[in-house]
Formats: C-alpha cells, sequence, structure tokens
C-alpha cells in the first residue's frame, strides 16, 4: 500500500468505526502490517494508507506481537514526558513534544475480542500517535513552536527510526 503524506487532506479526517471484522478488514490489516514494516515504522494507521476505518497496527521493536486495534480509545493518561517522534506520514522530520506516560486503551482485537492495554514507553507514545491518526490528529499538532520540528538526513541503508 501507499503510504500518504502531507498535505494529503485524508490525514486530517476522522475515521469512520468498523461495525463488523470481515474480509476486506482481513485484507487490510494484513496489507497494513505489511506496509508498515516495509517502511520500517513501528505503527501505523489506516488513513495513512488512505482507508478512513478506525484501524491501527503497533508493532514494538524487539517484542514478538503485532497488536492489531479495531476501533481502539484511549481512556485514562498519566503524567506527561518530553520525547522525540516522527511519522512515516511527515518523511524526513522529527519533533519534540509532550505524551502521557502511561496510558490505558480498549480496542476490539482482529478476532472479534475485546483488547484492553496498559502501556508506558514506546507502547504508551505508539498508542496515543497512531490513535491520533484516526482522529485526523498529527503529531506536529502538538508541537509547542516551529523550533520543536527539524528536518533530518538519512544515508540510504539506515532504517527511519521512531513512531509512525
Amino acid at each position: 500500500m501507499t503510504i500518504r503524506t502531507l498535505p494529503d487532506p485524508i490525514l486530517r479526517r476522522k475515521a469512520r468505526k468498523i461495525t463488523k471484522i470481515d474480509n476486506y478488514i482481513e485484507k487490510l490489516i494484513d496489507d497494513m502490517i505489511e506496509t508498515m514494516r516495509a517502511a520500517n515504522g513501528v505503527g501505523i494507521a489506516a488513513n495513512q494508507v488512505g482507508v478512513l476505518l478506525r484501524v491501527v497496527i503497533i508493532e514494538i521493536p524487539d517484542e514478538d506481537q503485532v497488536r492489531v486495534l479495531i476501533n481502539p480509545e484511549i481512556t485514562k493518561m498519566e503524567g506527561e514526558r518530553i520525547i522525540e517522534e516522527g511519522c512515516l506520514s511527515i518523511p524526513g522530520y522529527r519533533g519534540e513534544l509532550t505524551r502521557s506516560l502511561k496510558v490505558r486503551a480498549r480496542a476490539t482485537g482482529r478476532d472479534g475480542k475485546p483488547i484492553r492495554i496498559k502501556a508506558d514507553g514506546l507502547l504508551a507514545q505508539a498508542l496515543e500517535h497512531e490513535i491520533d491518526h484516526i482522529n485526523g490528529v498529527l503529531y506536529i499538532d502538538h508541537l509547542d513552536s516551529s523550533d520543536k520540528l527539524w528536518k533530518i538526513e538519512y544515508q540510504s541503508s539506515e532504517a527511519v527510526p521512531g513512531v509512525n
């Protein structure tokens, strides 16, 4: 799948709730996982690949788990921390912003069963980042000022770091 980048207007639109997990959703999930991995991402939201549905994929490095979250919502946020963040939809840039120390979220899994997540660290950051995406919000919207955004240069052999 093609990853949409700014200024694509789909990135600013709120995604629709999924009412049924059918073959289309199953294929979308598989394609999103493949696309995220090919781009060296930690996460991806459906609107980043041009689909306005509430699907988020998160795969934290060094964990043996791909989290498929359908209709995810953050239910609680605790504390604050300053972090550096990037996004597959804003290639070549990083920013410094405030995210929560801990996050609780709920969603439906690929199997249709409820999921509850208590997270800190990179998982908490990824949950906030990806759920923002399906609400039409980008990490740059959380920057205190334009001074907190900078351009980065990569050599062709480097993987793109950060939450995507």
